[in-house]
C-alpha cells in the first residue's frame, strides 16, 4: 500500500507542477544505476515534492525532525520515505538508515546546507554529506533547483506561479579524494565541492566557506 500510496501521490504532484510551475527536468540521464546520493540545493518547501517528481526511481528525503510536527503525517511522511534527523547532535539512526538504503541500492536525497535560503543565494554546506560519502563510497550527482525560491521563498504565505527547473549534474567520484583526506577534512571537502559543482549547474555564485564545523552538527535541513 505504500508504494502505491507514494507513486499515486507522485504522479499528483507531477501533474500539478506542470500545471502551476511549467516544471522541466535537466540531465535525469546523469543519475545512475544503483545506490546514490543526490545533492541539491535548499530554497523552499517545494524542493521535497519538486525534486521527488522529478527523479526516475523513488527516494528518501532527508530532513529535519520537526519538518512534520503533525503527528499524522510525521508517520505518513515516514512511510513514503522521509527520513527524520535529530538537530542537537549526530544523529546515528537517522544518518545510518540513510547509508542503509543507498548501499541496498537506492536513492537518497540530501540539501547539504542544511536550511532554506532566506535570500536566494546559495548557503555553506554542512559536513553531513560527507559522512554518507565515506561510509558508503557512493557518488554524488549534484542537483539545482531553479525557481522554487521564486514560487515560494521563505516566509511566503502562498504559492506564485513561477516556472520551474530541476537540474541534474553529472556524478561525483570522491573515493580518490578519500586517499587525501580524512575525518573532519574530508567531510568538509566534500560539502565544498558539491557546494560548486551545484553554483556552475545553476551559474550562480558559490557560497563563501568558511571553517570546519563539528561533525556533532552536520544537518539541520527545514
Amino acid at each position: 500500500m505504500t508504494a502505491v500510496a507514494y507513486w499515486c501521490l507522485r504522479l499528483l504532484l507531477k501533474v500539478l507542477s506542470r500545471l502551476l510551475f511549467r516544471l522541466r527536468t535537466i540531465g535525469r540521464e546523469h543519475i545512475p544505476k544503483g545506490g546514490v546520493l543526490i545533492a541539491a540545493n535548499h530554497a523552499s518547501y517545494l524542493d521535497i515534492p519538486i525534486l521527488g517528481c522529478s527523479l526516475p526511481r523513488r527516494a528518501a528525503f532527508l530532513g529535519r525532525q520537526d519538518l512534520f510536527a503533525v503527528p499524522g503525517f510525521h508517520w505518513a511522511f515516514r512511510k513514503l520515505g522521509w527520513i527524520p534527523i535529530r538537530l542537537s547532535r549526530l544523529d546515528r539512526e537517522g544518518f545510518g538508515k540513510a547509508i542503509s538504503l543507498i548501499k541496498g541500492g537506492n536513492i537518497v536525497v540530501i540539501y547539504p546546507e542544511g536550511t532554506r535560503t532566506t535570500d536566494g543565494n546559495l548557503q555553506p554546506g554542512k559536513p553531513g554529506i560527507g559522512i554518507i560519502v565515506e561510509a558508503t563510497g557512493c557518488p554524488v550527482v549534484p542537483a539545482y533547483l531553479d525557481g522554487t525560491y521564486q514560487a515560494l521563498p521563505t516566509g511566503a504565505a502562498w504559492i506564485r506561479r513561477h516556472p520551474v527547473r530541476v537540474i541534474f549534474g553529472k556524478p561525483v567520484d570522491f573515493s580518490a579524494d578519500a586517499q587525501h583526506y580524512q575525518g573532519k577534512e574530508f567531510y568538509q571537502h566534500v560539502s565544498r565541492a558539491v557546494m560548486g559543482k551545484i553554483a556552475e549547474l545553476g551559474q550562480v555564485s558559490p557560497p563563501v566557506n568558511r571553517s570546519i564545523q563539528s561533525a556533532a552538527e552536520p544537518f539541520n535541513a527545514e
